[in-house]
């Protein structure tokens, strides 16, 4: 039977987020917004609060809970900051959560209580700037060589890519099979022909740094290779899948966050002798706005919840990212324009919500791909 009631456990965890994402995040939006840099004292400090390592077993630093309660913190973070959500999902999600589930247990034990306590921070490198929503079409390879691996290649649009002390990144070993002849190898920071060669600016999630980086006759070890063998396909697509799951309370966080911004300032403010909020273009608005979050938050928790008791949510994941990212455009949109002109200046937090949702529909699997996804999974 469906049920994803929220334990009490869960809601004072919930509770210190929130707190812990007003007092200490909050305070450093602005600064990270404007310079387009990830604050990184953050992590050590998520890691003290064991908040890092929330579906982490505590063999590894973490707290064994599960995916609701991960995802709790998705959403009480991205109210806060879209961002810097964003890069400690990446962190956490796509780099140390793979490693957890594929990595065997040297490469557990050396990168995983690591990563929980915030002392170094991971990023996952699958994208390249010919290969976007086809994942398996990646041109980066790796050639056996002297007992190890040879790494070429290119990638685009990384996530942490440079704050990142290790990366998880998706290369060719056997070009002979599609798909299924991808690895995924851990690559340290300071290995020999990593470099990152450029931040990149972007439009929304400024405080979250974006880089492209490029591999050129980077030699690893045979024993960075995931889990110690070639072929990590399914490892690629399960971290995206708990991603997909993440975002899609992220993006409904998002709308939540200018839906309060606009409820507040159309009760505030005043046009013809009354509130806006007595105006009926505005209250239905923001019904509108209201219905839409809860249906998306509905969908999102139900795809977590799935995930967390084991039960297959390819199609509910896809469902809740694609969902999410519609709802929190529409919002966010509609947030700007009741705030009218004060919506379109940079003092009012709504004009950053409308930029941060645009990536909800274009991140870890645009929207199309999601439908593509949902289609095949419902038999089309």
């Amino acid at each position: 039977m469906l049920s994803y009631a929220f334990t009490d456990e869960q809601e004072d965890l919930r509770q210190m987020v929130r707190e812990f994402a007003q007092a200490e995040v909050e305070p450093l939006i602005e600064d990270a917004e404007r310079d387009e840099k990830f604050p990184v004292e953050i992590i050590p400090k998520l890691g003290e609060l064991g908040l890092l390592g929330i579906v982490f077993p505590e063999e590894y630093g973490g707290i064994g809970l599960d995916k609701i309660t991960e995802c709790i913190f998705v959403e009480e973070m991205a109210k806060v900051s879209a961002g810097i959500t964003a890069s400690v999902n990446a962190h956490a999600d796509l780099a140390a959560f793979p490693i957890y589930k594929f990595g065997s247990d040297e490469q557990k034990e050396k990168y995983l209580p690591r990563s929980i306590a915030g002392e170094i921070i991971g990023a996952y490198a699958i994208t390249e700037p010919n290969t976007g929503s086809d994942a398996a079409g990646l041109a980066t390879r790796a050639d056996k060589k002297n007992g190890g691996y040879v790494l070429n290649g290119r990638k685009n649009f990384i996530t942490n890519g440079t704050i990142c002390d290790y990366c998880l990144v998706a290369a060719y070993t056997d070009k002979s099979t599609r798909g299924e002849g991808i690895s995924v190898f851990i690559v340290d920071r300071d290995t020999p022909g990593f470099e990152v060669t450029r931040k990149l600016e972007k439009m929304g999630h400024r405080s979250s740094d974006t880089a492209e980086l490029v591999f050129e006759d980077c030699e690893v070890p045979e024993e960075s290779l995931l889990g110690g063998k070639e072929g990590a396909f399914t490892a690629l697509m399960e971290a995206l899948i708990t991603g997909r799951v993440s975002h899609g309370v992220k993006s409904a966080a998002i709308a939540e966050a200018a839906f309060e911004a606009a409820r507040q300032y159309a009760t505030e403010r005043e046009a013809f002798g009354r509130s806006l909020s007595k105006f009926q273009a505005v209250r239905f608005k923001l019904a509108d706005m209201a219905t839409r979050i809860e249906s998306a938050k509905a969908l999102a928790y139900k795809a977590a919840w799935l995930y967390s008791t084991g039960r297959p949510c390819v199609k509910e994941a896809s469902m809740a990212k694609f969902y999410s990212a519609e709802v929190a455009e529409y919002v966010t949109r509609e947030a700007v324009q009741i705030h009218g002109g004060y919506g379109y200046i940079v003092e009012y937090p709504v004009e950053r919500y409308y930029r941060d949702a645009k990536l909800a529909s274009i991140t870890e699997g645009t929207s199309e791909i999601q439908q593509l996804i949902i289609g095949k999974e419902i038999g089309l």
